[in-house]
Formats: C-alpha cells, structure tokens, sequence
C-alpha cells in the first residue's frame, strides 16, 4: 500500500481514507474530546499524507504511519493552543481575583491605576508605558531610548514597587487586564 501511495495511485489513497477515516477519527478523538476537533486532524493527516506521499517510505506500515500522524497532528494543535489557552486562565484569573470584592467596581479600580501611573516620575512611566502598553521588550525600550538594559529594568521595577505600595496586591492583576492586548479587546467588546 505504501508503495502504491508513494508512486500516486488515487486508488491506494482512497482505499486508505475509506479504510481508516472513521478509526483515525475515533482514536483522535481519545486524545481530544470533541469530535470535530478530531475530525480537522484527520483531514490534516490525510492532506499531508497525499502532499507528502512520494516521500513516504515504501517499507513503513502504512497503518503505523497514519496512528502515529494524528498522534503528532494533536500534539502541534495542542501546542499551538498551549498560549492562547494559558492567557484566556490568566485572564479569568485576573478578573475573578478584581470581582471578587462585590464593593470594588472595576472602573474605579481601573481610574485609580491610570491615575497612579500618570503620578509616576516622567521618564518610570515613559519606560513603564512602553513596556506594558506598547508591548516593547526591555531591550527594544533600551535601543529605542538609548539607555542600558538595566536602566529600562530599574525604571519598569521601580514603577511596579510605587504601584504596589499604592495599590496593594491586585496591582498586577488590573495592569494584566489593561494591558493584555486580548484582554483589553475582551473588555472592548464587554463595554
């Protein structure tokens, strides 16, 4: 069968999808829980076999060949979702730890942080704002300002330490919803 794949014989590969579609999709959908997860992983395999068919090696046991495919095709879909899932926890998080208090409102919360960063010395919340509004790296802030590396991480440390005294704990937590670009797209939406 492989042999026959790898020359290009149409046969041969919808003998393969006929064969094995619905048990590749059942054993993806042990490792996703939702079948049309499962499904998209299938297909990508099946695609990727027919790209990749004059590569494949006529010795492999074709059936090996496609179990271990989805098996990989979940782990780079999983990886892929890995951050994007890891941010949307932060981000519930985030807002479970600022409602938690039914008396705090989160646009005074918000105000007062705003208010707060704009009392930081000049040049603090220059570097600070590049860092958590813009998105800059530490090292993107030093060669845009033209100051060492250790001046833009003493400044944005500096900053978070006159926030923390004046905010207290959940400081970190309203900087991370205002200035999370997808969080501050969700609170867009929500407003």
């Amino acid at each position: 069968m492989a042999k026959r794949l790898s020359s290009g014989d149409a046969k041969a590969y919808d003998f393969l999808m006929d064969a094995f579609y619905q048990k590749l999709c059942s054993y993806a959908y042990t490792l996703t829980k939702d079948h049309g997860r499962a499904e998209d992983i299938v297909q990508n395999v099946f695609v990727e076999v027919w790209t990749n068919r004059k590569k494949i090696n006529p010795n492999f046991s074709i059936k090996n060949y496609l179990y271990k495919s989805v098996y990989n095709e979940f782990i780079d879909q999983y990886r892929k979702n890995k951050p994007v899932i890891f941010l949307e926890k932060k981000y519930m998080e985030a807002l479970d730890l600022v409602i938690e208090k039914e008396e705090e409102n989160l646009d005074e919360l918000i105000k007062l942080v705003n208010v707060e960063i704009d009392n930081l010395p000049k040049k603090c919340k220059h570097i600070f704002l590049l860092n958590k509004k813009e998105g800059l790296t530490h090292v993107e802030i030093s060669e845009h300002l033209g100051v060492s590396i250790k001046t833009v991480e003493g400044h944005i440390t500096r900053a978070f330490k006159i926030l923390g005294e004046k905010l207290g704990k959940k400081v970190d937590t309203i900087l991370f919803l205002l200035y999370n670009p997808g969080t501050r797209i969700q609170l867009l939406k929500e407003n």
